[in-house]
């Protein structure tokens, strides 16, 4: 594995009875990269990310980060390893305020000697979502606001901003766009943009091809369940890309 390869997968196999969803993906992930992948509905990828976000284990196969061969067994697995994952559902909790979910699995409580035992800290959370958004450059929403009252574009940032803040190595990013508007959809872009000069690499899920084009340094398309070629991101290898998406090459 080369010291640039911070994400392997090496012959990744998993079927649903007699469907195979993933027929043998050989996949890498290069430091400091944004890697796009692409695919018509069916085509493998949220399997395949579902397996790196350890909420689905692998037939066969297996995933090495930073060189080391992981086994995940569940999402958190994957968190601890340094993986975070935003789905297309988001994740959020529409009952909870928006420092709760920033938080979510990684509460604070006091006193500290208590761990998971001890009591809420909000005021720590408050303080520290305030902090994380500055820092990433997304509006600083009001930490004691319940999300399921905001917007799509607020929830998203909420989502993206709890993912970036906790990655050590990998970012991946279903469809981060969808349903957003152009203002949201930029604000979301800029910050995917950032996450290479913060040691992170990115795996973009995204049907929008000029979100691609902006943002991505390789796009890899996947068809029934393999990998059915790649290419580099240009306005000119949009046709492409949309031919390997399609089957016609």
């Amino acid at each position: 594995m080369s010291d640039n390869v911070v994400l392997e997968i090496k012959n990744a196999v998993k079927s649903y009875g007699f469907v195979t969803a993933l027929g043998g993906v050989d996949l890498t992930l290069h430091k400091g990269e944004i890697l796009a992948l692409l695919g018509d509905n069916g085509a493998g990828k949220t399997t395949l990310v579902r397996a790196i976000s350890g909420v689905m284990q692998l037939d066969e196969g297996d995933i090495h980060l930073a060189g080391e061969k992981l086994a995940l067994s569940s999402a958190g697995d994957a968190r601890r390893a340094g993986i975070e994952t935003v789905f297309q559902n988001l994740a959020v909790l529409d009952n909870l305020d928006v420092s709760s979910n920033f938080y979510i699995g990684r509460e604070k409580t006091w006193p500290s000697w208590m761990g998971p035992f001890g009591f809420l800290n909000k005021a720590r959370e408050a303080t520290g979502w305030v902090g994380a958004a500055n820092t990433l450059g997304i509006k600083a929403l009001n930490p004691g606001q319940e999300i399921g009252l905001m917007s799509g574009g607020q929830r998203q940032a909420v989502a993206v901003a709890r993912a970036v803040a906790f990655a050590s190595k990998v970012v991946i990013l279903d469809e981060p766009t969808a349903a957003l508007g152009v203002r949201e959809s930029a604000q979301v872009l800029r910050l995917i943009k950032s996450l290479p000069e913060r040691g992170v690499s990115v795996i973009l899920i995204s049907h929008n091809m000029d979100h691609v084009v902006q943002v991505a340094d390789r796009a890899v398309v996947m068809r029934q369940g393999r990998i059915a070629g790649s290419a580099v991101p240009k306005k000119e290898s949009v046709p492409e890309l949309i031919a390997m998406i399609m089957g016609a090459t």
